[in-house]
Parts: structure tokens; sequence; C-alpha cells
């Protein structure tokens, strides 16, 4: 599509909250039909000019705004969606008691007889949403009936309802597998196509560079540049968001001679998993990868007694242990780090401390009742012994980033003392800094004689992290793997076979 002006552009972008500069005069552009990310670490700047954008924050004085070439004075969230601006936030944003059609359609309230919604016309708009991405699902069922992936479908197909020239996607894969991401990147090609501009917002490099024409690199408030994706590698990308070089290299070491902690023989979950037999050793962090449906988090979550094997045997120190639930896991000294962290491994309302300590009451009370002494020394030991930034440990858990959030979640569980870690998708929605940071946190703790299991569909995570890798296919254990005797290539390959 041949255009003589960009779609969005915008110049000397600032605004200030509390005295503090979250946007220094920043420049942004997107083309039509053009996939533009928008990178940086957690706090940089990134959400605050995307609601600048819709209206939501109003730029100080001196900043200029063009949509399809015309000024835009003032811009409103009414007027940036009749513009046909769009944004998909991470939480999605949708209604889960509602039907697939009345979250795409539920905008346009479209009335029939009596002024009552047109349930007909609806269905039918939320239809042609859905076959214009290539889509195929019931637009009758209830939202919270489908799986993650096909949320994000719903939100994608709400936007186009709205007549969509420019969606911007905020983290749209972080709780998604590698196949139902490999899925949601064909269907912004599809987008693309069809001369809709989509901005990308994604902590997975590796996707940002497969899916963008461009990158727009924003740190701490400011642009660093706008470069083209051709040439870029997620290395340098990395270094242009943080300032900093990362160096991944293996880590992997022997642990033949330290004690077994965990033994797995031939547990089996119908429909799940089958014959999983493993060893984890004190001191070791065992990684294991796969693709959408091959049981890593079903069999994490039978190791932590939330689901019950049908045969097969847990062995604890070398004796056998039987989990009604989580409950008798924890006091076994099992822990498990959920990958859903918004919805699962934090209560976003409460404080810092008190998510802090839920897990670990027992250990904080004193006469029956909490003890504020000791809850507050148990907060600020974690707090400062995993790097945790916080304003105080009374602000909600909801006000840190992604990746302190995470280290809390990390914290509720060392408070517990465990013998075994059980880490699902650690890094989902965290930035590349804060995972750098998260891995260190990971190796300390297994050099303290913790033993970890690592799971991730992500194979360079578990490669450069793990002492030694398996890989799982629908619900067995393919292929076991030394990174200090494997390529990560090879690694990816066989996974992604």
């Amino acid at each position: 599509m041949t255009v003589s002006h960009p779609l969005l552009s915008l110049k000397n972008i600032k605004v200030t909250f509390g005295g503090v500069r979250a946007l220094k005069g920043v420049s942004f552009e997107v083309k039509p039909g053009e996939v533009h990310c928008l990178a940086g670490e957690n706090g940089c700047g990134k959400s605050t000019l995307i609601k600048v954008i819709t209206g939501v924050y109003k730029p100080e004085a001196g900043a200029e705004l063009l949509f399809d070439g015309k000024p835009i004075a003032a811009m409103t969230p009414t007027l940036a969606q009749s513009l046909g601006i769009q944004v998909i936030w991470q939480d999605l944003a949708l209604f889960g008691e509602m039907s697939v059609a009345e979250n795409i359609g539920f905008q346009l309230a479209v009335k029939g007889k009596y002024g009552l919604i047109d349930k007909r016309a609806l269905e039918a708009a939320a239809e042609k949403a859905l076959a214009r991405l290539g889509v195929s699902l019931d637009v009758h069922q209830a939202l919270k009936e489908l799986p993650i992936a096909q949320r994000q479908i719903v939100a994608i197909a709400r936007a186009l309802v709205g007549e969509a020239r420019l969606v911007f996607m905020d983290e749209p894969t972080a709780s998604l597998t590698q196949s139902e991401t490999d899925y949601l990147i064909e269907i912004v090609r599809n987008l693309s196509a069809s001369g809709v501009a989509v901005v990308f917002v994604s902590h997975r490099l590796a996707e940002v560079l497969e899916i963008s024409d461009r990158i727009t690199v924003l740190r701490d408030g400011g642009l660093v540049g706008v470069y083209p994706v051709e040439g870029m590698t997620q290395s340098r990308v990395t270094e242009l968001m943080t300032g900093r070089n990362f160096d991944s290299a293996v880590i992997a070491s022997d642990h033949d001679d330290a004690p077994v902690v965990l033994s797995v023989r031939n547990l089996t979950r119908n429909d799940e998993f089958s014959n999983v037999s493993f060893d984890l050793r004190r001191g070791e962090t065992l990684g294991i990868t796969g693709l959408l449906g091959a049981g890593r988090t079903e069999l994490a979550l039978t190791l932590f007694g939330m689901r019950q094997p049908h045969s097969g045997e847990i062995l604890l120190e070398g004796e056998k242990v039987s989990f009604g639930s989580n409950r008798d896991a924890i006091r076994a000294g099992v822990a498990y780090l959920s990958e859903d962290r918004l919805s699962l491994g934090l209560n976003q309302p409460q404080s810092i401390a008190d998510n802090l300590v839920m897990a670990s009451l027992n250990r904080i009370l004193s006469g029956g009742l909490i003890s504020s002494t000791r809850k507050s020394h148990v907060v600020s030991h974690w707090i400062s012994e995993l790097g945790v930034k916080i304003g105080t440990p009374d602000d909600p858990i909801r006000t840190l980033s992604g990746g302190n959030q995470q280290r809390v979640a990390i914290a509720k569980w060392l408070a517990i003392g465990p013998k075994i870690l059980i880490l699902d998708a650690p890094t989902v929605g965290v930035d590349v800094g804060a995972r750098a940071g998260i891995f260190d946190i990971v190796r300390k703790l297994a050099t303290e004689g913790l033993a970890i299991i690592l799971i991730s569909d992500e194979p360079p995570e578990v490669y450069f992290n793990a002492d030694r890798v398996i890989h799982m296919v629908e619900g067995r254990f393919q292929a076991v793997y030394d990174p200090r005797q494997t390529s990560l290539t090879e690694l990816e390959s066989t996974v992604y076979a």
C-alpha cells in the first residue's frame, strides 16, 4: 500500500506524573498495514505512550499528533475509537459469563424491535469478524469455557468489529504456548495484509523479530531509536532496551554425587501424561520443555498435590509420598510457582506483604495470631534477599512491575523453606532485563542446594538455565539433553519439529 504519510504520527510527547517524567519528548509513527514493535523494559513508558495515543492521558504543551495526515488537537477515548484505534490489553478486558458473540459485539449494542438487543445481528457481526481472521468459533459458547489462546482471538475480533485501522497488542503472547503464538502471528500477518496496522508489544524478542517490520525502542521514558528488523538480533534489541549486554552461556554441571531429593517412577495420569520417570538431585535444575499438550503443567500440578495420579510412585528423599492436596505437598517441602501469576500466583488487590506470607502463615503465628513483628521480618528479609523494588510493603501487589511481582511470587514459596521448587513458565509477562534477574535468583538458589524443576515452552530458557533438559511430547518424556553436549539449534529443531 503506497501512501504519502504515516497512519499515525506523534512528536515531542511529554508526560509527567508527580514530578516524575514518564515520557521525555518521544516521537513515534506507524505506517498503514505495518507491524511495528514497541519495545522496552517495564516502566520505560510503553503503556503511557499508548494511553496518550488513545486519549486516556493528555501530553504536555508542544506535542503534535496526526492521524491519517490530519492533526488531532485533543485526542479522547471516544475520538480514538471512532478513528479505528483499538487496544488489546494483556488482561483482554473480556467478560467470562458472556458469550463469544456478546464479547465481540457488545460495543455495537445492535438494537432491534422495541429497543432490545438484536442477537441475530450481534452474532452475524461476530461471525463476520471471526471469518475475517480465518477463525471458526461457536459464537454462542460462554467465553469462560475457551482456552486463553481463543480468548485472545475473541479480543482481536472485537477490535475488528469496531472497524479497526490501528490495533495495539499489549503482550498478546504472554500466556500462550509456542504453537498458539505461531497461530496468533499468522493472524497478525493477515491483519497487516488487509491494511490494518498493528503495534506489537512483547517481551518475547524472537517473535518480535519474526513478525515486525520496524522496532521503536524506549528506555526510561526516552526514545532510543527506530530500527528496521532486517539485520537486528535479540541480543542487540536487549542491549538497546536495557543499555546492558547480557551474555548467554551454558551453566549445566554434574550433580551425580548429590543426594536424590525427588524420585518419580512410572507416574501416569490418564489422558495427560504416562510412565514419567526421573530423579531430581539436591542443587540440580531440571528443565522440562515441549509444545502445547505435552503435559508439563499437568505433571507439575500432580507433583504439587493438585491432581492425583492414576498410577506410579512419588518418592521424597527415598520415602514414598501420596499428596491428597497442595497443603500436603507444601508441608512436605514442595513449592509450585504457577504459570498464571495474575490469576493463580498472586492476589492482585492485596498488599505486597500479604502476598509474600500467604503460603507461610504458620511460620509467623504467635499464640494463634499473626505476629506483625514476625511478618515484618519475613517480608523485609525476602524483599532484600531477592532485590524486589517496592514503595512500601503495604502497597498493593498490582502496583509492581511484572518482574517484581514475579520476585514476590518466588519469595512467597521460599518463605516456606522448600526442598523442591517447581517453576512453571516463570518469565511469562516479564521483560528481558527482569528475566535475567529471575534466572540469577534461580541459579543462586540451586547453588544453595535447592532442587529445582524449570518448565518453559521456550527452549533457550531451559537450555541456558538448567543442568539437564527433558523434551516432553504428548504426555511422555521423549529425550533428555545435556546442554554441554548439544546445541540450542538441535534442541529447538527437535521441540518444534
